[in-house]
Formats: C-alpha cells, sequence, structure tokens
C-alpha cells in the first residue's frame, strides 16, 4: 500500500455542554463528549435494543472552537470529521493509562451542526443561527 488514511466521521449527540480551556500558549482548546447509537429488534423477543458508543472529541482549531462555543450545547446533533488518536500518560499512581479520541487539529477537521438551537429563529425561519446550509470546514487556509 503506498500511503495510510487516519479518518473518522460521527454523527452523534453531545452528552454534555463542551468544555472550553485554554492552552499555554493563550490559544483555545475543546473538547466534548458525543454519543453515537446504533438501535435494533431482537428476533428472539421482538424487543427494541439499542446500545451507545462514547467518543471523546478534541478540537484545537480555534475557529472551530468559537463556533463550537457559540452554537453547541449539551445535545446538539453534530456531524464531526477528524482522526484517531491515542495518547499516553502516567496518573498520579504511576500507572500508564491510555485515551483514544478524535482529533480535530489545527488546520484539519470539520463539523457541521445538523438540529437547529432550541427556541431561537431568524428572519428566514431557520432557526440554528447559522445562514443557509453552512458548513463550518477548516480544510482550506486562511
Amino acid at each position: 500500500m503506498a500511503g495510510s488514511l487516519n479518518k473518522v466521521i460521527l454523527i452523534g449527540n453531545l452528552g454534555k455542554d463542551p468544555d472550553i480551556r485554554f492552552m499555554p500558549d493563550g490559544s483555545k482548546v475543546t473538547s466534548f463528549s458525543l454519543a453515537t447509537s446504533d438501535v435494533w429488534k431482537d428476533k428472539v423477543t421482538g424487543e427494541r435494543k439499542d446500545k451507545t458508543e462514547w467518543h471523546r472529541i478534541s478540537i484545537f482549531n480555534e475557529r472551530l472552537v468559537d463556533v463550537v462555543e457559540k452554537y453547541v450545547r449539551k445535545g446538539t446533533k453534530l456531524y464531526v470529521e477528524g482522526q484517531l488518536q491515542t495518547r499516553k500518560w502516567t496518573d498520579q499512581s504511576g500507572t500508564e493509562r491510555y485515551t483514544t479520541e478524535i482529533i480535530l487539529g489545527k488546520y484539519r477537521g470539520e463539523i457541521v451542526i445538523l438540529d437547529p438551537k432550541r427556541g431561537e429563529s431568524d428572519s428566514d425561519g431557520r432557526s440554528d443561527g447559522l445562514p443557509g446550509d453552512m458548513q463550518l470546514d477548516e480544510e482550506l487556509p486562511f
């Protein structure tokens, strides 16, 4: 294989409001958990079953962080496109720990808000606070 690809695409809902933080260099970052669910009907009992997976999302692109800070809250449905990354660290007791998360770097990644903000609407009847079908795509250099 000549190359490789590390790309993750998720559509899900936020479990709680995003956490906005500042890095030592003053840049803004955000992280949040996104829930995706699989629903099926049990063949034996006929019962509706579901399984929810939680995905940790970290965004280092300040423009996307600003959009998340302004428009995204608990329950918001998002399309997220980023890269899978596993980090290793040592906790306070000296135990090595690992975490895997979806990263949207400074110049990569995309988010699209898929549902309207609750209870608000603008003059054209849209209620998401974004003009038209605005996508928040950061693959273009600025």
